[in-house]
């Protein structure tokens, strides 16, 4: 399969992220896209590089049988009606995060793609960012030793406007540590090699949106918050996450304790630093990405990487990356970890079937 004819449902920010990343990839033609938006709809196609035939329903873009894989980035609560359409056709899709807003939706396509051998990836953009990528490829070689602290820090403005604003509602999203933090709890389980245990958590919304209304309705979604996990290889982590903090020196800080060392990732500088407990002495290593890669989206140039790893995993060359299984237990570590900190209580992952 030399190139590769792909189908894109949804054209709104993440569409168009998709777009233009797969635009630079060699083997790769966009050749369908989908929205019910039509101004949307008409930026992707003028983005495109391939001239790709439109429609304002994803039902016509799955009846296309030219196309030989398919990428879901409908808004998050939409992604189950979509899927249960796209999973019936058996071609590969790369279905962004979160996988579904509730743990039935989420159980409920893991078994299907299971069940019938799908090639299915979750669009779990955070994994590729390449000085990420380059601070795992340390933890996992043993530069920190056994990992027993794991810290994520972000420090960002609020949630991004959406085609109305669909993103303000916890009905939609499935709430902030699900729509936002399912990226950082797939960290965790991938940096610790290990599950999670247990969680504590307080959140809430103090600042972003006090002053909006869409259809009579104020938004509910949370902007800050805290969450501890245990995990059973003995290791925590913890998410440290704030909405209102634009300005920050860095935007996104995780960081390796070790009983060796400390390995750190600082973003968007894309820096990785390796911090010696014999010496104290402190490495700094900047990581170089082509300006074209960071310029294609807002993630530090890691959906090409991952869309990349997406054409490899459907041409056959090899596994996908972030399987259906990922993707549910990143979200129900948000599940979790949202139950925590509006019950006020300790919860345990067994209270959610893991």
């Amino acid at each position: 399969m030399n190139e590769i004819n792909l189908g894109i449902i949804g054209t709104g920010l993440m569409g168009f992220e998709h777009i233009q990343n797969f635009n630079l990839l060699e083997g790769a033609r966009v050749a369908a896209l989908a929205d019910t938006d039509a101004t949307m709809l008409a930026k992707a196609e003028a983005m495109s590089a391939d001239s790709p035939r439109t429609s304002d329903d994803y039902e016509t873009l799955l009846s296309d049988e030219s196309l030989d894989a398919l990428v879901i980035a409908t808004p998050n609560f939409h992604h189950i009606e979509v899927l249960r359409a796209a999973l019936s056709s058996g071609k590969p899709i790369l279905c962004e995060k979160p996988l579904c807003t509730t743990l039935a939706d989420t159980d409920a396509v893991r078994q299907q793609v299971t069940r019938d051998n799908l090639t299915f990836q979750v669009g779990m953009e955070y994994r590729f960012k390449p000085a990420l990528a380059e601070m795992i490829t340390r933890v996992e070689r043993g530069d920190a030793g056994f990992v027993h602290m794991l810290s994520i820090r972000e420090h960002r403005f609020p949630f991004l406007p959406k085609v109305n604003d669909w993103n303000r509602f916890n009905a939609n999203t499935g709430g902030t540590l699900v729509e936002k933090c399912c990226h950082f709890f797939d960290l965790m389980r991938l940096i610790l090699g290990s599950e999670p245990v247990s969680v504590v958590a307080s959140a809430g919304q103090n600042v972003n949106h006090l002053n909006e209304t869409y259809a009579g309705q104020t938004p509910d979604i949370w902007d800050n918050g805290y969450a501890v996990f245990d995990f059973e290889n003995g290791a925590r982590a913890m998410l440290d996450l704030c909405m209102f903090a634009e300005g920050s020196r860095h935007s996104e800080e995780l960081a390796a304790m070790g009983d060796k060392a400390k390995v750190e990732c600082l973003l968007p500088q894309n820096i990785v630093t390796h911090g010696h407990r014999d010496t104290w002495v402190v490495d700094k290593t900047d990581i170089h990405v082509p300006e074209e890669i960071l310029n294609a989206g807002y993630h530090s140039g890691a959906t090409y990487h991952q869309n990349q790893a997406f054409l490899a995993a459907v041409r056959g060359e090899a596994e996908v990356i972030v399987t259906a299984e990922d993707g549910h237990r990143a979200v129900a570590m948000g599940v979790a970890a949202q139950m925590a900190a509006r019950e006020k209580r300790r919860v345990d992952m067994t209270e959610l079937g893991l």
